[in-house]
């Protein structure tokens, strides 16, 4: 069977979760940009005319695509890499995944 991982966590942390991902031997996968918010809401800042809230703040989002047997390996360590102790810090989602084609091959 095979799983698609999507996590999405701060931009700063995608560095430290890429090379932690290639020590496990994990080099496939797609990062976007997002903006979004969780339970929080967002955050207030200060500024010179007084405070505004900021309620799509950046994220990344990481997809992989990998087989049963790396899942939680792969999870542990996203999650470790990733990890500030602060409210939004990101998720994590696992969905199954029914059929992969390779595009150049059919197979």
């Amino acid at each position: 069977m095979t799983k698609k991982i999507e996590a999405i966590f701060r931009e700063e942390k995608l560095h430290a979760v890429k090379e932690a991902l290639y020590e496990i031997g994990i080099i496939g996968m797609n990062v976007m940009e997002v903006r979004g918010h969780g339970r929080q809401g967002g955050i207030e800042l200060a500024g010179r005319t007084g405070t505004y809230r900021v309620d799509l703040l950046p994220r990344v989002q990481l997809n992989i695509i990998l087989s049963d047997h790396n899942v939680e390996k792969t999870i542990a360590t996203i999650q470790e890499a990733a990890q500030t102790g602060n409210i939004g810090d990101g998720l994590i989602f696992v969905y199954p995944v029914d059929e992969v084609i390779r595009i150049r091959t059919g197979e």
